[in-house]
């Protein structure tokens, strides 16, 4: 099979360039190779063959060695130091039969040597195995070239997307007198399926919640968006967190268990994704320090008193999409002091090199250890030890953290404190 190679849709015949000095050689190789169907350019000196290949780079090149004014050596270093010019396959022909020669053939960049006289058939074998070589690698580097701008275009998109998911993460601690709140979002991947926010409700009311969806990469990053969007401040039109009086044209927030339902009803289990997502979702008054909850299917919360130890709270439910059964609200009142820990399942679940995971007894032990210290650091304690646990900066799987602490009631919101006076949107018009 004769080796051709793509021009402008049409399939053209390799191109040969044959250098050498003696009349006689280049009118016999030329003629039994376009014989086989090869385009074929015979040059009798080094430096035209250079100019040869310059205007018109060959598929290939067949070399002489003794020439005068630039010999074949001479002609290949000029060839592999020209980057246009280097990954032509140059194969030697050459009446001279020392095995150095040979070896300095192969160490300047030829492919091959044959040693004069020849037989046609062994260069024709010898040619097509080039030439395919050569046409492999071209296709390969075309391949990686398209591949690199793919990667190249990937990337600037995942971290388009990665900033806007950013957008759905606390853009600022909310200044709250009285409760002070700290965050980590760390994701395994460019994007996450993690969500967390602070959301004040107004009336005294702050949201909070924690989410996970299950897998990695840009369809669990899109889940985690969309939810994120409909558990988004009630100044947004998307919000799900307040609802529509039954009587004239006020609004009300929107208890935790019918949120949850909500959401379990828009979003129900997609057996072609896989796809399913696990939050908790409460409501802190910072009046009383009550703290109304919903558990779908997510780590417990940890409770820290003040004075003893942190305990897990109870918490039961389906994730989102995975069951019909209705929510149950549950409830904690922090008192002055007391801390409340909301995570996802890649603090716990995070393994060392043994396989072992971090666990409940240490993410409790850990907790419990940074209560000596402001929240913060407390947050960034716990991180630090799943970090150390699995023995990596790149976290196995997504990690979110957020943390309350409660120091006294605060009565109900007033003018002045930002975090409490989102305005309810105005009521829909028919």
């Amino acid at each position: 099979m004769i080796p051709t190679k793509p021009n402008n849709d049409t399939v053209q015949p390799a191109s040969i360039l044959i250098v050498d000095d003696t009349p006689a050689n280049l009118q016999v190789l030329a003629g039994m190779l376009k014989d086989r169907g090869y385009k074929v350019r015979p040059v009798p000196g080094g430096r035209l063959a250079l100019l040869a290949a310059r205007r018109d780079p060959p598929d290939l090149i067949l070399l002489d060695i003794n020439m005068p004014e630039m010999n074949g050596y001479e002609v290949c270093e000029h060839l592999k130091a020209d980057d246009k010019l280097k990954g032509i396959p140059v194969i030697f022909i050459s009446a001279l039969t020392e095995q150095l020669d040979k070896v300095k053939a192969f160490a300047i960049g030829g492919v091959d040597y044959l040693t004069k006289p020849f037989q046609m058939e062994e260069l024709h074998a010898r040619v097509e195995t080039h030439l395919n070589l050569r046409h492999l690698q071209v296709e390969l580097e075309d391949t990686n070239t398209r591949l690199a701008k793919a990667n190249a275009r990937m990337s600037h998109d995942l971290k388009a997307a990665a900033k806007i998911q950013k957008t759905f993460l606390p853009r600022q601690i909310p200044r709250i007198p009285g409760v002070d709140f700290a965050w980590i979002y760390q994701p395994c991947d460019e994007l996450g399926g993690d969500g967390l926010n602070i959301i004040p409700l107004g009336g005294g009311q702050v949201g909070l919640y924690i989410l996970d969806v299950s897998g990695h990469g840009v369809a669990s990053a899109l889940l985690s968006v969309t939810l994120s969007r409909l558990l988004s401040p009630p100044s947004e039109p998307s919000s799900i967190l307040i609802q529509k009086e039954d009587v004239g044209d006020g609004f009300d927030i929107t208890p935790p268990v019918e949120v949850a339902a909500r959401l379990n009803r828009l979003f129900p289990f997609d057996s072609m994704t896989g796809q399913f997502a696990t939050m908790v979702y409460g409501m802190l008054d910072t009046a009383t320090g009550e703290f109304r909850y919903i558990s779908a299917g997510h780590p417990s919360p940890v409770h820290l008193p003040s004075g003893t130890k942190p305990v897990i709270l109870e918490s039961q439910g389906f994730p989102i999409g995975l069951g019909n059964e209705a929510y149950e609200e549950r409830s904690v009142r922090l008192r002055a002091g007391d801390r409340l820990y909301l995570y996802s399942d890649g603090v716990t679940e995070a393994q060392n090199l043994a396989g072992e995971q971090l666990g409940d007894a240490r993410l409790l032990d850990v907790i419990g250890r940074g209560r000596s210290k402001p929240l913060r650091e407390g947050v960034a304690m716990l991180l630090g030890e799943v970090t150390q646990w699995h023995g990596s900066e790149r976290p196995q799987d997504d990690i979110s953290i957020l943390a309350i602490e409660f120091s006294v009631a605060t009565g109900l919101s007033k003018p002045g404190v930002d975090s409490l006076v989102y305005p309810l949107p105005p009521p829909k018009t028919q």
